[in-house]
């Protein structure tokens, strides 16, 4: 059966993004240094060696990604083309007139539950990635996100964005995966509901 995946980076304090992030700085100040564990700092990415390799393929085995509507328009919706799956926005407002070149972008206005219902419908029985950090706390808060995997990054950012600013409760999670790697500890929750 599908389950809907938080991917994220994150530095210790709980950063995804370094301060001024904006749409002429993606990410933020530093943003990359979140990501030095499978990319260089011009932005390029590779597969590493071992187990961080590892979570590249299950991140790329993904059949749909759910995204928030900051995130896709701050990577131009990654010119349309996330590793050859659909893309899921739950948004209230009306795309730009760009997504019209990108087919396999859906905005959907019907709320986070009716956008993930609709992305695994996607990727059948594969997973779906969730990327964001608004749209992660929303799918909490909808009981519509069922793991996530933290990429703990051994750095203190001290602002930015983070993961978890605003949560609705607390949220149990059980853990059920954790491996260490000279870049980051690779962390895999399970939403307990």
């Amino acid at each position: 059966m599908s389950a809907s995946v938080l991917y994220m980076s994150m530095s210790l304090d709980g950063y995804i993004a370094g301060p001024n992030d904006q749409p002429g700085n993606p990410g933020g100040d530093g943003f990359m240094r979140l990501h030095a564990w499978f990319a260089t700092a011009d932005g390029e990415f590779f597969r590493p060696s071992g187990p961080a390799g590892e979570f590249i393929d299950e991140f790329n085995a993904t059949g749909a990604v759910l995204a928030g509507r900051r995130t896709v328009e701050q990577a131009d919706h990654w010119g349309g083309d996330h590793h050859g799956v659909p893309i899921f926005v739950p948004s209230h407002r009306p795309p730009g007139a760009s997504v019209a070149n990108y087919p396999r972008v859906t905005y959907v206005s019907d709320g986070i539950e009716s956008a993930m219902t609709q992305a695994k419908a996607a990727a059948g029985d594969r997973n779906v990635l969730v990327h964001g950090a608004y749209t992660a706390q929303r799918a909490l808060e909808a009981g519509v996100l069922d793991e996530l995997q933290i990429h703990q990054i051994p750095v203190l950012f001290g602002e930015g964005r983070r993961l978890f600013e605003l949560l609705p409760s607390r949220i149990e999670l059980e853990i059920v995966r954790v491996i260490d790697t000279p870049e980051a500890t690779h962390i895999r929750y399970r939403v307990n509901r």
